[in-house]
């Protein structure tokens, strides 16, 4: 028998019933458990993934109670995880009882299914007038579940908004998850904490407040969190995932290596974590690694895979970078025919590649097709004269910056970085310094990018101008 981490298929009472059950099975003799005991058991097989067998409980469950709430809500909700809302409706029209809780919710969440959200919450605003006080927060839980499951979240916060006089856990951790859906991570994450001030040894509330500040951009703290993880279970795979994205999105990719590495002993095929892996080694420049890394994650992705995008990208700088240009371009080949291709880009890399192997002409032609066909002329020029200023043709990329900085608004805040760090390597003092004041003041980011391998590990890159300034001074 199957460990689930669900208090109830984990108890003695359950395990009894389940013996009882699966010995008459096997032994071919009738089974005296009523409908609720069998969607129970069916409920317990779906969650082990024995499809076979949910199937044939609750199909017994049918047999010997055919208008009994229990199995058809099973074979409603199965129907709905299906996108089968005709079949779900055939369903609901067979309970007996329909006053019960699950019936309301269940033609609730088929209304809303079918795209009907405002008849939904009429419907269950209407019941709610009726409703016992044994009830009220089963009600009030459901009817945010089923609203924010279907991101209808006007519906779920008004809801929420009901509240509960108890507040227990399940209502608690709905609470925390709506507003994470709603993008109100600080809210959330007071929530989470809450939660683990009650129980601060459940691995589920840190993984989630680890989530919600992930999602935050804190980084640091979801890293924290994730240290909690792994104290209670150091093999736990959704905290050394985390972790390591964590540790990845603060630029400490060797340190991320090691968690991805540790991960992929737990998952080895992981498409995530191969990818990522893959980029780590990219931005420590391990070119070989990364290689490695990202064709095994194309070697596990499947044809719609949101990655595969960004792995035949990568592996392309990659296999350019190590000099294996027909590689490269194969690669970008492969991210021309994805559904999800982004052509004009693939376009400014395939003219990188060709200038990085000496192909002037074949670049040119690829700058010019990608220039021309652009929505945005100005951005992809700026993509096209980074790629100048990496291949060293910095007097091309230098005036091109000036056409650049002509076709931009006022308000402009990309390319200053790129375009002090040639000065600076033009040994153009007065621009390299006026460009970085403007860098630093609109685009952060930008300057870290471009310019930190100039700079002391310990200056922000927010502040890089003030460091010139009082290096000029001295």
């Amino acid at each position: 028998m199957k460990e689930t981490g669900d208090e109830y298929f984990d108890s003695e009472e359950f395990h009894e019933i389940l013996s009882e059950y699966e010995s008459a099975v096997d032994k071919g003799l009738p089974v005296f458990l009523d409908a609720e005991e069998l969607t129970d058991i069916a409920d317990y097989y779906q969650f082990c993934s024995y499809d076979e067998q949910a199937e044939q409980a609750i199909n017994l469950a049918l047999s010997i109670s055919p208008g009994h709430i229990a199995p058809l809500n099973y074979k409603i909700q199965e129907s709905l995880d299906n996108g089968d809302v005709d079949r779900a409706r055939e369903y609901l029209e067979q309970i007996n009882d329909t006053d019960d809780l699950d019936y309301i919710l269940d033609k609730a969440e088929i209304l809303i299914a079918d795209e009907y959200p405002e008849e939904a919450n009429d419907y269950l605003r209407e019941k709610f007038k009726n409703i016992s006080p044994d009830d009220y927060e089963d009600f009030v839980t459901n009817a945010v579940r089923i609203f924010s499951s279907y991101y209808c979240l006007d519906f779920a916060r008004q809801w929420l908004a009901r509240g509960i006089p108890k507040k227990t856990n399940s209502f608690l951790e709905l609470k925390a998850r709506l507003l994470y859906q709603l993008g109100e991570y600080k809210e959330s994450v007071k929530v989470w904490s809450e939660l683990l001030d009650a129980d601060p040894y459940d691995k589920h509330y840190w993984y989630m407040l680890a989530s919600t500040q992930f999602a935050s951009e804190d980084y640091s703290s979801a890293i924290e969190s994730c240290d909690y993880i792994l104290a209670i279970d150091p093999e736990d795979p959704d905290g050394l995932l985390t972790k390591a994205n964590g540790l990845y999105e603060i630029s400490n990719y060797q340190e991320a290596l090691k968690y991805y590495d540790r991960f992929l002993k737990v998952e080895p095929q992981d498409e995530h974590a191969l990818t990522y892996k893959g980029l780590a080694h990219l931005n420590l420049r391990c070119y070989k690694e990364a290689i490695e890394s990202l064709s095994k994650a194309e070697k596990h992705s499947y044809a719609l895979s949101p990655y595969l995008l960004e792995i035949y990208e990568q592996l392309s700088f990659a296999y350019s970078e190590e000099g294996i240009y027909d590689k490269a371009i194969e690669m970008l080949d492969k991210a021309d025919v994805l559904y999800n291709a982004d052509k004009l880009r693939t376009k400014v890399l395939r003219g990188h590649i060709y200038l990085k192997a000496g192909k002037i002409e074949e670049a040119r032609r690829c700058f010019r097709q990608a220039y021309v066909s652009s929505d945005t002329p100005a951005s992809t020029l700026l993509r096209i004269i980074v790629s100048l200023y990496e291949n060293h043709y910095l007097e091309i990329a230098y005036r091109l910056f000036k056409k650049y900085f002509k076709m931009v608004k006022d308000d402009n805040t990309e390319g200053y970085a790129y375009m002090a760090l040639c000065c600076y390597d033009l040994k153009k003092t007065d621009e390299f310094v006026d460009n970085l004041k403007i860098a630093c003041e609109r685009n952060p980011d930008e300057c870290s990018i471009a310019l930190a391998h100039l700079f002391p590990k310990n200056v922000e890159p927010k502040d890089f101008y003030t460091y010139i300034q009082e290096k000029l001074r001295k």
